[in-house]
């Protein structure tokens, strides 16, 4: 199943020392349409730190996501969302090998498997346990 990111390019700072930042929000797990739904989601509820006194405020629907426009009092602040497949992470957990061995006797295989993937995780995809709580290899 294609995993997308959420990507928040926003403006940062004011004046001469205002520069653009990304930030990738959250994964999605499914279809392209399901990520644009959850991307228009955030995008409509999103606040941005600046302005700070915003007088309007521009939600736009482009090809690959939303571009937020707000106008405030001297300059406008632009913040554009992105949905964008997932190819590489180089931080991704590492996924370990299956045992032979059946960690559930009476269990049969494809119990097993269903059980491997039962990982309890937040709406945005994410594990609530993270794989490496309760790891005694790690140092």
């Amino acid at each position: 199943m294609t995993i997308w990111g959420l990507v928040v390019e926003t403006t940062r700072s004011a004046g001469d020392r205002k520069h653009i930042e990304a930030d990738v929000i959250a994964h999605v797990r499914g279809s392209r349409a399901d990520a644009l739904a959850e991307l228009e989601r955030r995008a409509r509820s999103y606040s941005p730190e600046h302005p700070r006194s915003p007088r309007r405020r521009r939600l736009l629907r482009v090809g690959d996501g939303f571009l937020l426009v707000v106008d405030g009092a001297w300059q406008s602040f632009a913040t554009r969302f992105t949905v964008a497949e997932l190819l590489e992470d180089s931080a991704a957990p590492v996924v370990p090998e299956p045992v032979d061995a059946p960690s559930e006797p009476d269990a049969e295989p494809e119990e097993q498997a269903d059980n491997v993937d039962q990982v309890e995780r937040y709406p945005d995809g994410v594990p609530v346990k993270p794989a490496w709580l309760g790891r005694d290899d790690l140092s």
